[in-house]
């Protein structure tokens, strides 16, 4: 509604300006030569006046201030042109009043070249006039000049030839009037055309860097286009500002590039149109349109112009049709609910208005009205702009989606994998601990323990990859309890131990003698951190030593600042690959993959969770003598001891049956876990009765009989969580741990809706499987 409202306020107010025009030539007597004679001795040029009305007409002759005239010459309606080349003369006298103000008289273009002598005198010319092509040389400027005080008549002689152009002649009036209002309106004329090609110019330039540098939409490629070829109508035609400021353009060039602007313009905006709605538009329709603007512009640039120069007319067809289908399209996309629509539909109000203008007033039927086409314009390509800008912001909110729902699928792909990838590790980790305490030989021993590091090496990649995308989504939490920063180090120390010693490598720990505190943070990731630096400076160390310190810089009633450094007499890194060496899946080149393995995500990590703590891991390094990765944390200190909840629990001695006479619920469907953690259960002494999927368990759980339910999440028919949920519905109380593929801090909350008890994670160690059961079973 509010889009054809602006529509009628377009149309009204160029139809009041055309009937304001009319009205005022209708009504106001503006005097005309009659016989080659106009009196303007009564008039007192507050307005410009138009030296229109009869002229002697001289065909194919040239005459001079000093030729004698003789016969008179064919009277003419001035302005007056001919078809094709040749050459003539006007002549008209005019009689002005005495007393008056200072005049200027404003010498419009003409076809194609001219000579204007006034009282005997040349006082305006462009090209150069001759009677035959050979001398001739055509030229458009704006020309102006002033009239004398003291003179009160204005003999003038007009001569203009043209041998290049369709058309002779003179199309546009001579017009004289007050200097003063004379010189204000050139230079606003020329303002508004500097100001709107400006305007035309820098958003086009916007675009085509928009389009350039990022969003590669084609919509944006012609429109910036467009605007760019189009800014030459707006400087280089009409007031012909261009010329002013560059006098010696050479006319041929010229010319062409004001029809090859008029040409490919309009075949650029017909494409711009398709690309910008090509669901609204008849594509066949645009093609034919924008082959035949195309057809005209390269007949602009290769042929004559008396041949390009005739094409006018029929292409003024195809700018009527432009102007009626243009708004049919973007009226069906408003209605179709098209991103900018609504813009462009007002856009195209606009537009009608300033080519209604252009055509009214190349036939002459109104003037320039310059003022209103500059709204005009102004207008049609502000709302462009915002018809773009919709598109790009549109397809930015749809690429974010898209990239949020990628996100989304990635993060459930690793999730599944995640999945699919423990549960037969589960298999091949459980049987190799079975096999190994089963008394295998000695050869056999080194192949499990071989199958052993290479199951667990996998374990780590897998866990790695998800721990980095779980960081990057910011779905990474960190705990601050209690923790012996000492003993975390002396744990990943004493866990690398035979890792070091297997390469000959000394690794040793320096703990701060003054470092007495516990202090507040995340033992986890703290263990993490350290773990990773420590092996990746085993890993790149082939002799020497590694050494690990943790010292206080500073401390505080409330803080300690300790420094933890990680030092290696390892490969080195150039300071070139220590940009990089922090990247995601790098590591400083291709080669140390192969050599020593790993998928380059360690650093990575590290980095993150310490930045995700306020803290910065940094590198100094040599290539060939070493490196040393080393932060700095402010710590928390803790007022309480750290308390051993959870005493490392030693996996029973074969003779050893801790869970004798204790039933326990397996609910497993696959196969090789049942076989697995059955396996364990029963050499630890328990009675295990297994279920397949969760409506199995909820038949087979007996409360007299069962201690323990052991519960999959993952299974057919019903899955862990509906059968734990139902039986706590159903009065169940005893220990229900989960055994699951998926990391815990990813179903944390799902675990405590179900009301499961604990939650064991596939692969699992004998030992973690062990500890909670003992620990279940103790608080029941």
């Amino acid at each position: 509604m509010k889009i054809m409202t602006l529509a009628r306020i377009c149309f009204l107010l160029l139809l009041s300006n055309v009937m304001f025009d009319g009205y005022a030539a209708g009504l106001v007597t503006v005097p005309k030569a009659k016989r080659g004679l106009l009196d303007l001795r009564r008039e007192a040029f507050d307005e410009k006046v138009a030296l229109n009305g009869e002229w002697e007409f001289y065909w194919h002759r040239l005459l001079g201030p000093d030729d004698r005239v003789g016969k008179p010459g064919l009277l003419v309606e001035f302005p007056f042109m001919w078809k094709g080349f040749g050459y003539a003369s006007y002549r008209l006298t005019v009689l002005l009043p005495k007393n008056r103000k200072q005049l200027r008289v404003a010498m419009p273009d003409a076809y194609t070249a001219y000579r204007l002598f006034v009282n005997g005198k040349q006082l305006a010319a462009n090209g150069k006039v001759s009677t035959t092509a050979e001398g001739f040389i055509p030229h458009w400027q704006y020309q102006a000049f002033d009239v004398d005080h003291d003179t009160d008549t204005l003999r003038l002689i007009l001569q203009i030839a043209n041998f290049v152009h369709n058309k002779g002649g003179i199309k546009k009036p001579i017009l004289i009037g007050e200097k003063t209002a004379m010189e204000l309106e050139r230079q606003q004329s020329a303002a508004i055309d500097l100001i709107l090609t400006g305007c035309l110019l820098m958003g086009g330039l916007f675009f085509l860097g928009l389009y350039l540098l990022g969003n590669r939409d084609k919509a944006i490629l012609l429109f910036s286009l467009y605007s760019i070829v189009y800014c030459y109508r707006i400087i280089g035609i009409d007031n012909y500002v261009l010329h002013t400021i560059m006098p010696d353009l050479d006319w041929f060039f010229t010319v062409r590039l004001e029809y090859i602007s008029l040409f490919l313009g309009v075949g650029l905006f017909g494409l711009y149109t398709l690309y910008l709605y090509p669901e609204d538009v008849s594509k066949k329709a645009v093609v034919i349109v924008s082959l035949m603007c195309f057809t005209f512009t390269a007949a602009s640039v290769f042929l004559s112009p008396a041949f390009f120069t005739q094409l006018i007319n029929p292409f003024l067809v195809i700018m009527l049709f432009c102007i009626v289908y243009t708004p049919y399209v973007y009226f069906r996309a408003y209605q179709k609910k098209r991103p900018g629509a609504v813009y462009a539909l007002a856009s195209s109000a606009a537009v009608m208005s300033v080519f209604t203008i252009a055509l009214l007033h190349y036939w002459s039927v109104i003037p320039q009205m310059q003022g209103l086409s500059f709204i005009g314009y102004i207008g049609f390509f502000f709302l462009q702009s915002l018809v773009l800008s919709h598109k790009v912001s549109f397809e930015l909110k749809k690429a974010r989606q898209q990239a949020e729902q990628g996100l989304k699928a990635k993060s459930e792909f690793l999730s599944t994998m995640s999945h699919e990838i423990r549960t037969p590790l589960n298999s091949v980790i459980g049987m190799s601990h079975l096999l190994l305490r089963n008394d295998p030989r000695q050869d056999q021993v080194k192949q499990l323990d071989v199958m052993l590091f290479s199951a667990n090496h996998l374990l780590t990649i897998v866990n790695d990859i998800l721990d980095y995308n779980k960081i990057e989504a910011g779905k990474v939490s960190f705990e601050h309890i209690d923790m012996d920063l000492a003993g975390i180090a002396d744990k990943v120390v004493a866990g690398l131990k035979a890792d070091a010693e297997n390469k000959h490598i000394a690794l040793t720990l320096e703990i701060d003698p003054d470092l007495h505190d516990h202090v507040l943070g995340d033992p986890t990731r703290t263990f993490q951190v350290l773990s990773n630096l420590v092996h990746n400076a085993i890993k790149f160390t082939i002799k020497g030593f590694v050494s690990v310190s943790v010292k206080i810089e500073s401390r505080t009633e409330k803080h300690l600042i300790l420094k933890i450094a990680v030092r290696d007499t390892g490969i080195g890194i150039s300071a070139e690959d220590q940009k990089i060496i922090f990247q995601r899946f790098t590591q400083a080149d291709s080669s140390t993959s192969r050599s020593f393995g790993g998928t380059g995500l360690g650093l990575a990590i590290c980095k993150r969770i310490l930045e995700l703590q306020g803290a910065a891991l940094h590198l100094d390094s040599k290539e060939g003598e070493g490196s040393v990765f080393y932060f700095t944390q402010i710590f928390e200190r803790s007022l309480n001891a750290v308390k051993q909840n959870n005493p490392d629990v030693l996996l029973p001695l074969p003779e050893e049956k801790p869970l004798n006479g204790i039933a326990i619920l397996l609910v497993e469907d696959n196969p090789m876990n049942v076989l697995v953690a059955e396996n364990f259960l029963t050499a630890w002494g328990a009675v295990v009765d297994v279920a397949v999927n969760g409506q199995e368990a909820l038949t087979a759980i007996d409360l007299n009989r069962h201690k323990l339910v052991l519960m999959d999440l993952q299974m057919p028919l019903m899955d862990g969580y509906e059968s734990a949920t139902t039986m706590r519905a159903n009065g169940v109380t005893i220990p229900i741990i989960a055994l699951t593929a998926n990391l815990p801090n990813e179903i944390e909350a799902d675990i405590r809706q179900a009301g499961l008890t604990d939650v064991v994670t596939k692969p699992f160690l004998p030992e973690e499987l062990f500890k909670k059961i003992m620990r279940c079973l103790s608080k029941a």
